[in-house]
């Protein structure tokens, strides 16, 4: 019972390390997680116009099509 009880803490005590390794250790600081979030926003405007663009090309088409009918 002794040896099952030692093997859990010390997977729990390794798996404990490696979260806060990934966690806390990563090194990243403030300033280089906003540039990261900025660039995130960028991305997802960008996604957002593409979007935008490519459902009004659609919708042209679509009237198009039913005015040629």
């Amino acid at each position: 019972m002794g040896k099952i009880l030692t093997a859990v803490l010390g997977i729990g005590v390794v798996v404990g390390g490696a979260y806060y390794a990934l966690n806390h250790m990563g090194g990243s600081s403030t300033r280089e997680s906003s540039a990261q979030k900025q660039q995130l926003d960028n991305v997802r405007q960008a996604a957002s116009r593409i979007e935008s663009d490519a459902d009004k090309r659609a919708q042209e088409l679509d009237a198009k099509m039913q005015q040629g009918q």
